[in-house]
């Protein structure tokens, strides 16, 4: 189980689990150079891989990596949420941020968090790179492999995602493709321990689109044993292969259900999302009639129980995929969720650059 813990080795001097010190007063150790001089870094945590250790799926990672990601995002978020900001394991380190999906919560996320722990970060929208339309995605995996130390991509395509991955000399982080969106389940992770004590058992229900969150919950419970429900509209069902593949891993009891007010019975978390999501806006119409009786309303909580809480990654449609009394309930934990978005991504910053 993974509660508070001690930073005191954090401000004193840390060591991760490839063995480099990512101490205050030794940064010179922290990380490796990007020049190519030098051979791509290499996390040793996941076993001695001879590439760059890429975070694009939670199920690229076992149990025990996961588990060890959140507590290292216990540990840095108790720590800046002190006031500390000495501990700087980015220092002298740069970040280059590709969006082609605007986002604020990824974009002040990721720049604000690796800014905390000492690293620039430079944002690149739609206008200044267009991903396979003006330069091919090899070419803009190399060139910013040149610059930077690790790269973060909000993008639409999940394969432009994985060409970035396949041709960087860098970490490449997935920040959300229309397939999946990591980083955010691993911040909801965080918050579930937080506020039930732990990950491994608990009852999340999903009410609404069958969309890449639920594929990212799908994917970590492959790994992590809890019970994960999505209930959706008939037609709106999550990825066939993706269920599947979280079904054989036999860790996780998974259901996929229409049911939403039966689902939610006993569940630790009712967790929504817009039923329209960005690239969709012209099928909203559309949607608010298929998704009646999706709402998560006082109905809907009441139904889950006292002991559960509310969820969302926003932003939300206040009173269409959830109720205005709902979302500022003193169940919703919604904004504590938004905030380790950054606490999380610390986490998975300092691990893939083996800090």
């Amino acid at each position: 189980m993974i509660g508070a813990q001690s930073v005191d080795h954090l401000r004193a001097g840390s060591t991760s689990a490839g063995g480099k010190s990512c101490a205050r007063r030794r940064l010179s150790v922290v990380c490796s150079s990007s020049s190519p001089t030098v051979a791509p870094r290499v996390s040793s945590p996941i076993g001695g891989r001879s590439k760059p250790l890429h975070f694009l799926h939670v199920d690229d990672f076992d149990k025990k990596e996961i588990l060890h990601l959140l507590e290292r995002a216990v540990e840095v978020k108790a720590l800046l949420k002190s006031g500390d900001r000495s501990f700087r394991p980015f220092n002298g380190k740069s970040m280059a941020m590709i969006f082609t999906k605007p986002s604020m919560r990824t974009r002040v996320s990721f720049e604000t968090g690796f800014f905390l722990l000492g690293g620039h970060a430079i944002y690149l929208g739609p206008d200044d790179i267009q991903i396979g339309k003006r330069e091919e995605t090899r070419d803009v995996a190399r060139v910013l492999s040149g610059y930077n130390d690790v790269i973060m991509a909000r993008l639409f395509a999940h394969q432009d995602l994985l060409d970035l991955a396949k041709y960087a000399s860098i970490p490449v982080i997935n920040g959300l493709t229309d397939y999946n969106h990591p980083c955010q389940i691993m911040a909801d992770a965080l918050t579930i321990i937080e506020h039930v004590g732990r990950i491994e058992g608990v009852k999340v229900v999903y009410v609404g689109d069958g969309n890449n969150i639920v594929h990212s919950w799908l994917r970590l419970a492959a790994v992590v044993p809890f019970h994960f429900v999505c209930a959706c509209p008939r037609g709106f069902e999550p990825d066939k292969e993706t269920v599947n593949r979280a079904t054989a891993a036999g860790l996780s009891k998974i259901e996929i259900t229409n049911d939403p007010l039966e689902a939610v019975k006993g569940a630790h978390v009712v967790y929504s999302d817009v039923w329209a999501s960005m690239g969709q806006k012209d099928q909203t119409a559309a949607r608010l009639e298929r998704f009646q009786g999706f709402q998560v309303n006082e109905k809907l909580m009441e139904a889950a129980g006292s002991q559960a809480y509310f969820m969302h990654c926003l932003p939300a449609e206040r009173d269409v995929d959830v109720t205005d009394a709902v979302i500022e309930s003193p169940n919703s934990i919604v904004f504590t969720q938004a905030e380790n978005r950054m606490h999380a991504q610390n986490a998975i910053m300092l691990h893939v650059l083996g800090c």
